[in-house]
């Protein structure tokens, strides 16, 4: 089964968890996501089963939409309301003016810490691994890309905000940095992912949405439509003598859309076949071919 899944995650899955449950729902060992998501998040989710994991590879620089609230008053260890506070709590009242005033320092390309509990490698070690022995960990700082960081309201210690960043950003490491900048310490209390590139809550349907859909041989209607997935592209429809062409590999001449690199190949509407690259002229090849069979079970 080839299929572009969103799942509306619930806090306390990992996204590790969400992916094994979907295996085990579908009977496919063949399924991945698009980014993970940590415990505490909850929202936008996509997965990918089948042949179609191939397409992960261009969703890596995806950007996310995230609505949330960051708490001020302690800093914690995970930068979110999971850890430990490292910092003696102070009481907060936050003026909002103050806190947007602040915010829009966080905007456009900046440096940003890592949290220590994060998957960022040292020397090969996921760094929670080294966080959750009590480990020195040393990472050092990255650029990152926030296109629009929005407090929306204050209320005590509590700033509800809204931000489109670029893949890599930790809101977390934000809301940590924020409340340094305020002087009183801050951390992540809740984040919802409102969207990951062209997929939004619109699209996502619970786990138990998922299993009951399925149950019902109605997991078609709740799968994004392949049509709608890397809007960039254009997408062609080819004859059975050219999807034979395609999924052999060969090269095949296209219809022109407007020297595009790259297009997406359907046989009929729902079948994505391949992503073919422009080699010259309208001669298009394959670069990546998406099998319809012999996907394998997970037993």
């Amino acid at each position: 089964m080839n299929a572009v899944l969103i799942i509306d995650k619930a806090a306390g899955l990992t996204s590790h968890d969400v992916v094994d449950r979907v295996r085990r729902i579908v009977e496919q060992r063949s399924v991945g996501h698009l980014g993970t998501l940590d415990p505490l998040a909850t929202g936008v989710l996509p997965l990918v089963l089948g042949s179609l994991t191939r397409l992960a590879q261009f969703y890596t620089a995806s950007e996310k939409t995230y609505e949330g609230t960051m708490r001020f008053g302690f800093a914690t260890d995970t930068y979110d309301a999971e850890g430990e506070p490292t910092t003696p709590p102070q009481n907060v009242s936050l003026a909002l003016a103050n806190v947007q005033e602040l915010a829009r320092r966080f905007r456009g390309v900046i440096e940003q810490m890592p949290p220590p509990f994060s998957a960022k490698k040292i020397h090969g070690v996921p760094a929670y691994k080294l966080a959750r022995k009590k480990k020195e960990v040393k990472l050092a700082p990255v650029q990152v890309t926030i296109h629009e960081f929005e407090i929306v309201s204050c209320a005590g210690d509590r700033a509800e905000f809204r931000a489109r960043v670029a893949s890599g950003t930790y809101m977390r490491s934000v809301a940590h940095d924020l409340g340094r900048e305020l002087g009183c310490g801050g951390h992540l209390e809740s984040l919802r992912r409102t969207s990951v590139a062209e997929f939004g809550l619109a699209d996502a349907r619970t786990l138990e949405q998922v299993e009951s859909a399925y149950d019902a041989g109605q997991f078609d209607e709740i799968c994004v439509h392949p049509r709608k997935l890397l809007p960039q592209m254009p997408s062609v429809t080819v004859t059975d003598e050219i999807a034979r062409q395609v999924r052999s590999g060969r090269a095949v001449n296209l219809p022109d859309f407007s020297r595009a690199k790259q297009v997406k190949v359907f046989y009929g509407q729902r079948e994505l076949i391949a992503i073919a690259t422009r080699v010259a002229g309208t001669l298009f090849h394959p670069k990546l071919v998406f099998a319809a069979e012999n996907i394998p079970t997970f037993r």
